[in-house]
């Protein structure tokens, strides 16, 4: 799914439909990035490394909000991908083919080729050939964490920074545990 927020930006979001009745199947597999992979002091360099990756797959998806995207198989041979497979995207409003490692990390890519290739051992066919890689989701988590006290608040009384756009989730279960946490201590309160 688009969910980029500004222009000259590409940001998917590998959501499910409701019911999981889609073409295809969606998965992820996220890289952990800290702030020793950046390459300032500045507390915002998390939000330039993941602005500089969404305006790098703007650029490689043909700047015109189209996502690239390459193929597992090809993925790991560090190939650009040029036609499809047995897969077809459903990425809207459409697709550019790529080779991703244009625009990402060596660190990412090595950890993403580790990944595929582990999970297939665990998942018979994670890493099949055809399957597609659409970038980049740079949003899984927050860049900043919002510094709150013992009692969940931030230093402005009666503010409770909760879940990913806060620092403090990584994704809808982990967001929905710390929304509920923050609210025991909301009723605690009273």
């Amino acid at each position: 799914m688009a969910s980029s927020s500004g222009f000259g930006e590409i940001v998917t979001n590998g959501m499910s439909k409701f019911a999981r009745d889609g073409e295809n199947a969606n998965s992820a597999i996220l890289v952990n990035v800290t702030p020793e992979d950046f390459e300032g002091e500045s507390p915002l360099e998390g939000i330039d490394f993941q602005k500089s990756l969404e305006e790098k797959a703007f650029k490689l998806g043909g700047s015109n909000f189209y996502a690239p995207i390459q193929k597992v198989g090809d993925f790991l041979e560090n190939k650009k991908t040029i036609e499809l497979g047995n897969i077809k995207p459903t990425y809207k409003p459409g697709v550019t083919f790529s080779n991703l490692q244009e625009i990402l990390p060596k660190f990412v890519t090595e950890t993403l080729k580790e990944g595929i290739i582990d999970f297939d051992k665990k998942i018979k066919g994670f890493a099949d050939k055809d399957a597609i890689l659409t970038g980049v989701e740079t949003r899984s988590s927050s860049p900043v964490r919002i510094v709150r006290g013992d009692n969940l608040m931030s230093n402005i009384e009666g503010i409770y920074p909760c879940g990913e756009g806060a620092g403090y989730a990584g994704g809808i279960m982990t967001a929905a545990i710390d929304g509920i946490k923050c609210a025991i201590k909301i009723l605690e309160k009273e």
